[in-house]
Parts: C-alpha cells; structure tokens; sequence
C-alpha cells in the first residue's frame, strides 16, 4: 500500500468536508519482545499495529481524531466528523499549519535497519538467554535475576498536509537488557544493564551487558548509610541523563508561556557553568530520537539551548511559538504520535563528551558521593529545586571505597548547574535523553 498516497488521500477528504487546512500522520510498526529467565522463555510477543490521526482547521478552530481503519469508507467519515468536531472548539489565533517551506530532502540518518526485522527468532532468544548467562557467569553471587531480553521495533511514519507536502521516513530499533539480582549475607540487591541502538551491528554484545550488570549490582553489596553532610557529587552518566530530562521541561515553551518554568526571563543569562552545553539535536546520526520531520512537518535542526554556561534558546512547537509572538518561532521540536495532537519535546537531548574519563573523575576527589542510581523526587522545573533518594558509592582518596544507600541528595537546579565542574567522556547514544559523567562541586547528602 502507498501509505504516502493514503494519508494525502485522507487530506483531500478533509479538505472537501470543509476544513481550510488540514495534515495526516499515518504511522505502522513491527514490535518483538523476549524476556528470559534462568534460561527460559517467560514472555515472547510479537505484535503489529498501525494508525492514522487527522488534525483539521477551520475558522482558526482545530479538531483532532484518530483510527486505526484504513478502509475508505472509514476514513471519508472520519474526514467528515473531524470537521464537524471542529466547530464545537473555542478559535484561537495559534491554530494552523506551520509556515515555510515542506521539509526539505536530508542526508540519511542512519535510523532504519532491515536486518533487525529479519533477524529469526531463535537469534533473538539466544541473545537474550547469552545476556544472562553471562551475568550468572561473571560472579557467583549473581544468585537469580529479573529477567534479561532482547527488543525490537521497526515502523513506518507519514506525514502529508493540505499544502502539497507528503513525506515519510522508515525506522528501527533493538535492545538488549539484563536485570540480576544479587546476594551476600543475607542481603540482596537489583541493578540492571542494557544496550539501545538504530542498528543491529551497532548493539553491544549481549555477553558485554550481562558482565556489566553483574558488575554494577555486586559492587552494591554491602551498601550502608552515610553521615550528613555536604560533599562533592559524579553522577554517573545514566543519573546524569535524568537530569536533563528532567531539565527539558523548564526549556519548554509552553512552561515558559505559562509562567511555570524556574528559567523563565533568563534568556542571555548565564544559567551554568562554562563546562555545560546542552544541545538537542533532532538531526544526529544514528541517534535514538533523531527523525526527518516534527510532528508540525517542519525540518528536524540542530537547536543549542545553553552555550557553555549561557540560556540559549526555548524550544517550541509552531502553536506554542505563535502563542508568545514577538517574531518567535518554532524551533521544530513538535512530538506527535498517530493518535495524539503535537506537543513539545526534545529529539535528541545531550551535553557534548568532555576529555576526563569517569575513573579520571573520581581520582581527582579526596571524598565525595558517586551516584549510581535515583529513586523519585529529581528537578521541579516550576521551582527549581533538586531533591531525590540516592545509591551509589562512597569516593575516598579518589577510589570508590563502599556502596552507600538510603541517603538524600539535594540543592537547587540554579547551584547545581554552576557547579559542574568536569564532564566525561563516556558519552554513549543510547536513549533520547543522555549524558557524559558529571561532577558537582557540592551537594547536601543526607543520611545518618
């Protein structure tokens, strides 16, 4: 089927029912999952879906509807109906079609792999099964596990609107993933590992995750609390990720328009420290979010929202962009699914790699707190403040000494910002959301 043809088909439709403008996505996808433990089979799914949302514009008045029926009989009523909706909503002067031009033909992103997708079966259990075994293999007190798997997902996304433009693109992802638990005198603890890529030959190998997360859990045993204080914190890069995530709500035009963003008026300012640059790149190779068009249709870009230390820029959808004024636009970062109208969101979200290894990191820190993992709580992006339960490890004479649990980390996004004072190396483009190691100057951790 032309699904290109189809959603400009389903356009047309809008437009004759009476809409002035209009825009289809139309998305399918291919889902496979295989959890395994203690070398068996306990799930294995395989699952295929696809859809179609329409989203019309009539008197400056916007309806948005959804199916997953692809008959035409279906989608002519679907067409008629959205138009209908439309006149029960409240006109706003921000509704409409982005402007400029289609999205613009781009070098390949490197984010569809058809080997994924013919990969048998059998292949993708026995990944998931080498995955814990090597984790049981890799240390003995790797007693039992919650689970190991093997993931995969290939689809393929349309967007068309009533200005003529029609353009998809194909996509693809696998992971692989170990959980273990481990046990020492009488006391267990969980942690985890995995691998995400566009690419099957981009994956690590499952035998590598497994190793790590026995390695990550066991380093866990033992953990204890620590005495109240105020030290010099690394997060580990997965933690750190949260951070920005966390972070790229206050970055969002909306919050800012609406006055619940802490970074709201700081445009110019220096927010950060100088070793912090935060970029959201919906252009990146390769990259877990990375895809050619936003969910308005506008060309995915390159957006740098602090420059070594200094607010940038927000990120904005074309409603959100019009909403503020002032000759702002949008910055492409409108996310939308099939079944959803376009709201804002990061692509590709990170703070480029620094020159200091983790281990070159913690060997310059006399004593502080290695945070490996948070649980709750992390940045209000109303107030600004930055508070969750921590584990991790105890740093002394710049060696990870012993695991440490059940202590609170805590300080406001303002101070912690500007005491970043060293950025690893150990970027890895797993996720839409990731970051080097960093290290704060100092945070309160509260314990004992």
């Amino acid at each position: 089927m032309d699904y290109e043809q189809l959603a400009a088909d389903v356009v047309a439709m809008a437009q004759q029912a009476g809409a002035e403008e209009s825009d289809a996505m139309l998305q399918t996808s291919t889902e496979f999952s295989v959890t395994v433990r203690k070398g068996e089979v306990e799930t294995l799914t395989q699952s295929g879906s696809k859809g179609l949302g329409l989203r019309v514009f009539v008197g400056g008045r916007m309806a948005f509807a959804a199916t997953s029926d692809f008959d035409r009989a279906v989608l002519e009523r679907l067409a008629a109906h959205t138009v209908a909706l439309a006149a029960s909503a409240d006109p706003r002067p921000e509704n409409g079609l982005p402007d400029g031009p289609a999205p613009a033909p781009r070098p390949d992103l490197q984010i569809y792999d058809p080997t994924i997708e013919a990969l048998p079966t059998v292949e993708k259990i026995a990944m998931a099964k080498q995955c814990e075994a090597a984790a049981f293999a890799a240390d003995p007190r790797v007693t039992n596990t919650e689970g190991a798997g093997f993931g995969s997902a290939t689809g393929y996304t349309v967007l068309a609107n009533s200005r003529g433009a029609a353009s998809g693109y194909h996509s693809s992802a696998c992971s692989v993933y170990c959980q273990p638990l481990a046990e020492a005198n009488g006391k267990k603890q969980v942690d985890y590992d995995y691998s995400y890529a566009r690419a099957l030959d981009r994956l690590t190998s499952p035998e590598e995750v497994g190793r790590e997360a026995a390695r990550r859990v066991t380093r866990k045993l033992g953990a204890r609390k620590v005495a109240t204080q105020t030290a010099p914190i690394v997060f580990d890069r997965r933690v750190a990720a949260r951070i920005w995530a966390g972070l790229a709500a206050a970055l969002s035009g909306d919050m800012v328009f609406k006055g619940m963003s802490f970074l709201k008026d700081r445009i110019g300012e220096r927010i950060a420290s100088e070793a912090v640059t935060l970029i959201d790149d919906g252009t990146l190779v390769g990259g877990a979010g990375s895809a050619p068009f936003d969910g308005d249709g506008l060309s995915t870009r390159r957006n740098v929202l602090i420059d070594r230390g200094v607010l940038n820029m927000f990120e904005y959808d074309t409603a959100t962009a019009r909403k503020v004024g002032g000759g702002v636009k949008s910055t492409a970062n409108a996310q939308r699914s099939y079944n959803g109208a376009p709201s804002i969101g990061p692509f590709n979200l990170f703070v480029p790699a620094g020159i200091a290894s983790p281990e070159e990191i913690v060997a310059g820190i006399p004593s502080g707190f290695f945070v490996t993992d948070m649980m709750g709580g992390g940045v209000n992006p109303v107030t600004g403040d930055f508070s969750t339960g921590a584990s991790g490890l105890w740093i002394e004479n710049g060696t990870l000494a012993y695991p440490v649990e059940e202590v609170t980390i805590a300080s406001t996004m303002e101070a912690l910002l500007n005491g970043i004072e060293r950025v690893g190396s150990d970027l890895i483009f797993n996720s839409a959301v990731v970051s080097p190691t960093l290290q704060i100057a100092e945070m309160v951790v509260s314990g004992l």
